[in-house]
């Protein structure tokens, strides 16, 4: 009932103190082996141009960087992606039912906003394709990136192999054979990496209440971090990928309210015993789609140690290097030794 009262008192008289600095990332970096398949072809009646030069898209490539390098930065250097392939698959691939685009295809549906349904692409012809459950067996990749056009038809992750789970997307069907699993991640090069991390975002909500699924409410971590003032008044976290701690609908990362927040403990986790204090939209961007979704992912846990029989290093459940169907279990070696 104090601290009660003592959290009301500071919301009136504005005593908020000031924001934490977050601790070193602990433990060998993960170095995920990336295969990275760019589905950009080039079209005749175009000139021979790519599709994202003829309707000014951006660079897979570009991007690629540039999502590498913002994971590195809000995991503190434990996330350290490794692209060691590139496909340019010149072709639209399948759909569900088989459809394929040709090139003069999908350029007049897009200028007429007639794109082919269903849109689903057909994910065991991707998967059989591209040799994937070979190439993660054969131990020469740890995860799969596709960047493609609009209305391509991928989800924005989706996990393959034996013990597949949700991940924001249900898994690629009849691949329970694969050894291991995996993630294929899903990129629209049209958009931004603001985007990416959005499906990175949607990612770790998958895995981490996967991790977290068994635990009572009372030691389950997920449930508290992602709290957000509107469902736990006075009582916010971190939010989600779609509600900030002040967001009062999805997306709304720029809702102008200042509420109380115990964001901060997440930055000296695994003590989630501090004051709290008062917290608005500048922190997180203002309303801008990266900078929220890299504030929220610099607060995951990333330090030593375990409780409950969960690590406080949440990116290795994240890059699959800790199963996370036994999260007790010790991490593989197999991301970090690249």
């Amino acid at each position: 009932m104090f601290d009660r009262l003592l959290r009301t008192g500071r919301h009136l008289v504005g005593d908020s103190p000031a924001p934490r600095q977050a601790q070193p990332y602990a433990g060998v970096a993960l170095r995920p082996r990336v295969l990275m398949i760019v589905h950009n072809p080039p079209i005749e009646s175009q000139g021979g141009r790519r599709l994202n030069q003829i309707f000014s898209w951006n660079d897979p490539e570009r991007l690629a960087r540039q999502y590498i390098a913002d994971l590195a930065d809000c995991s503190y250097g434990g996330l350290q992606y490794q692209i060691v392939e590139t496909i340019d698959a010149d072709w639209f691939p399948p759909k569900i039912d088989g459809f394929r685009y040709s090139p003069e295809s999908y350029v007049n549906s897009w200028h007429a906003r007639r794109m082919h349904e269903p849109d689903r692409i057909d994910y065991e012809a991707q998967v059989a394709a591209f040799d994937l459950i070979g190439r993660y067996e054969r131990n020469e990749i740890d995860e799969v990136w596709f960047f493609a056009f609009p209305y391509n038809g991928d989800y924005e992750s989706t996990m393959v192999g034996r013990g597949a789970f949700w991940c924001n997307s249900p898994p690629v069907p009849n691949t329970g054979h694969c050894n291991g699993r995996f993630v294929i991640m899903g990129f629209n090069y049209e958009r931004g990496v603001d985007c990416m991390l959005e499906n990175f975002g949607h990612r770790t909500e998958s895995i981490m209440s996967h991790v977290f699924r068994n635990h009572p409410p009372a030691q389950n971590l997920w449930e508290r971090f992602t709290r957000y003032d509107k469902i736990a008044p006075g009582q916010s976290q971190c939010g989600n990928v779609h509600f900030a701690p002040s967001s009062a609908h999805d997306y709304d990362w720029g809702n102008s309210r200042a509420v109380w927040s115990f964001c901060d403990d997440w930055y000296r986790f695994p003590d989630l015993g501090g004051q709290g204090r008062m917290v608005e939209r500048s922190e997180w961007g203002g309303g801008d789609m990266r900078l929220h979704h890299l504030w929220w992912l610099k607060h995951l846990p990333h330090v030593a140690g375990a409780t409950n029989g969960v690590s406080h290093n949440w990116w290795e459940y994240l890059a699959l290097a800790r199963d996370p169907d036994r999260p007790a279990q010790a991490a593989s070696a197999r991301l970090g030794r690249h």
